[in-house]
């Protein structure tokens, strides 16, 4: 079983990064939320892996269904939430009117 990648790791660092240096939480949060459903499907893949009983495999592969489900689901999210923001999609900029009302909230 593999997840279904449309963000690499660098890519999901790339918005965390312009959630900090913008202080605009809510992508980057959901981009955090990404990066750990793919360090929990991996570590149930190393479960998985492992000479386990077959009731200790079966849960860990219903732990790993579920968390691709959600992967996807949430990596969809990223996606259309960057796409009604009008984020560059080839660098992964926050686009300039987010960092316009950003950057004048701090100086007020």
């Amino acid at each position: 079983m593999k997840l279904n990648i449309q963000y690499t790791n660098e890519q999901l660092a790339i918005i965390r990064e312009q959630g900090f240096v913008y202080m605009c939480a809510c992508p980057s949060q959901v981009a955090e939320q990404v990066a750990r459903l793919r360090h929990l499907f991996a570590y149930q893949q190393k479960c998985i892996s492992e000479n386990k009983t077959p009731l200790e495999i079966k849960t860990h592969e219903m732990i790993a269904e579920a968390t691709s489900q959600a992967h996807d689901l949430m990596q969809t999210c990223l996606h259309n939430v960057l796409i009604h923001e009008n984020w560059d999609l080839d660098t992964l900029k926050m686009p300039e009117h987010l960092r316009q009302v950003l950057e004048k909230i701090v100086l007020e």
